[in-house]
């Protein structure tokens, strides 16, 4: 069959596989009325991260971002959100922000990487407030975006953050012997659930604690049946464990001894 008889995943699969391309490890993310898919992949040349946005129409966006570029898009996905959180979130229409700026942009960085430039924005419009990723090549490289509802920044990071735990950010993608590790335990407390999972990557072993709590005032629009889960994460070096136990034991104490005294 010829490449014009093949359809466009085929097409590319087609291609990875002359590239000797390999897909590691894939999360997919409903936002809004958008999906995103955060694949793994690696070639002769190391590991790298690829983004692809689906809008409601099916249009379709991507951006390539190698291991290290991706955890440096982790930190200031970080800085970003704190900076939306500080802003009129309970009202995300732009008229009611106070001086908005000509262009929409609330807040903007830059990542560069060999000959490539990732512009990141915070902006708005009458739809409410996006993060827009571009990624740039220059003398006339193609140019390719994606964007981000502001509300959807969070669970962005946390997914980026366990591909990043798990595969590391090293370009090259050389892999460590992993010892044997702790199973992941989870408990629920409330409405809410703990996951505690232990990793390891090229830095050390570490225990990624995340608290997931449904979202009861979020409906996604293209299922009006699904709820969104609000997901917050830390992750704790192995080396801290201890002092982490002993705090946390502090706590317990001097709770019980007041109950005690009650």
């Amino acid at each position: 069959m010829s490449d014009r008889e093949l359809s466009g995943d085929e097409q590319q699969q087609s291609q990875a596989q002359g590239s000797g391309e390999q897909e590691l490890a894939t999360r997919t993310l409903h936002i809004q009325s958008k999906r995103f898919y955060l694949d793994v992949k690696q070639n002769r040349r190391g590991r790298f991260i690829k983004v692809a946005e689906v809008g409601a129409g099916g249009k379709k966006s991507r951006l390539l971002l190698a291991m290290s570029s991706a955890a440096e898009f982790r930190d200031y996905l970080t800085e970003f959100t704190e900076h939306y959180a500080s802003l009129d979130a309970n009202d995300e229409s732009p008229s009611n922000t106070e001086n908005p700026p000509e262009d929409g942009k609330l807040k903007s960085e830059m990542i560069v990487k060999d000959n490539k430039r990732y512009y990141l924005d915070l902006k708005e419009n009458q739809r409410g407030r996006f993060l827009r990723v571009s990624q740039t090549i220059p003398r006339g490289g193609p140019r390719s975006q994606i964007a981000i509802p502001a509300q959807g920044m969070i669970e962005f990071r946390d997914a980026l953050t366990e591909l990043l735990d798990e595969y590391g950010t090293d370009d090259q993608g050389e892999e460590e012997p992993q010892s044997e590790l702790p199973e992941s335990r989870s408990m629920r407390v409330e409405n809410k659930m703990f996951y505690f999972d232990v990793g390891s990557n090229r830095r050390g072993v570490y225990m990624r604690v995340s608290e997931v709590v449904p979202d009861r005032n979020y409906m996604s629009r293209s299922s009006p049946q699904v709820r969104n889960n609000f997901r917050t994460a830390i992750t704790i070096p192995e080396r801290s464990w201890a002092r982490f136990r002993d705090t946390l034991s502090e706590f317990v104490d001097k709770s019980g001894k007041k109950e005690g005294s009650q």
